[in-house]
C-alpha cells in the first residue's frame, strides 16, 4: 500500500470495510486504516483505559512473559443500549480472559496467547505508518475450529469498527447487533476450515 495521499480518506473508507480473510488454516486476518499517528493506536492498544473503550481494560505487561487481563463489558461500548442476546446473557455483566505476551516491540508489534476454556489461541496486532494514517493488521491463529473462527472473526471487525469511531471522535453503534450481522455474514463468506 502507498502512503496516503488526497484520496486517504476514501482508502480509508474501503479499506475499513473489509471483511476478515483467512490466510492459512485456523487463522484470521483483517486490516484497518486508522488516524494516526502511530503511537496514539499503541495506546489504544496497550493502555488500560483507552482500550476499554474498545475491546476491553485490565492491566496488560508488555513485555514477553508478561499478564494480560481482559475485562469485557461489551454494553458499555456503546452510548446506545441494547438487550443482551440471550446466548450472551452469561457475559452481561462482564467477562475476563487471561493471556501472556510472546512479543512486544513497541509502538509497533504485539503478539499474545488468549487463554480461553478451551484453549489457547494467538493474537498479533501490527502497526506501520502510512503518511498520516496507521495500518493496524491484527491475525488471529490457532483458532480450533470454523465456528470459533466465524465468531473470532465477527468479533474483531465489530470492536475494530468501534476502535475506528473513537478515534474519529464518533459514538460507536451497539456492540451486540452489530456482532451478530457480522457473525451471519461471516457464516456466509467463510469457507469450511480445512486442517482444523
Amino acid at each position: 500500500m502507498k502512503p496516503t495521499t488526497g484520496k486517504a480518506s476514501n482508502e480509508s473508507d474501503s479499506k475499513n470495510e473489509d471483511y476478515a480473510v483467512v490466510t492459512e488454516p485456523a487463522t484470521v486476518r483483517l486490516e484497518r486504516l486508522l488516524p494516526g499517528p502511530l503511537e496514539r493506536v499503541w495506546a489504544y492498544l496497550t493502555e488500560s483505559e483507552k482500550r476499554g473503550k474498545w475491546f476491553a481494560t485490565g492491566p496488560m505487561e508488555l513485555r514477553p512473559g508478561g499478564r494480560i487481563e481482559l475485562h469485557f463489558k461489551h454494553a458499555e461500548l456503546s452510548p446506545t443500549s441494547e438487550p443482551t442476546p440471550e446466548r450472551f446473557k452469561k457475559y452481561e455483566a462482564g467477562d475476563v480472559s487471561y493471556g501472556e505476551v510472546i512479543r512486544c516491540e513497541p509502538p509497533r508489534l504485539l503478539t499474545f496467547k488468549w487463554k480461553e476454556l478451551d484453549g489457547e489461541s494467538e493474537v498479533t496486532f501490527e502497526l506501520s505508518s502510512r503518511g498520516d494514517k496507521v495500518l493496524l493488521v491484527v491475525t488471529h491463529r490457532q483458532l480450533p475450529d470454523r465456528k470459533t473462527m466465524v465468531g473470532v472473526a465477527g468479533g474483531w471487525h465489530a470492536h475494530l469498527g468501534v476502535l475506528i469511531d473513537h478515534l474519529n471522535g464518533r459514538d460507536p453503534k451497539p456492540f451486540w447487533s452489530t456482532f451478530e450481522k457480522l457473525e451471519a455474514e461471516y457464516d456466509r463468506r467463510l469457507p469450511a476450515a480445512e486442517g482444523i
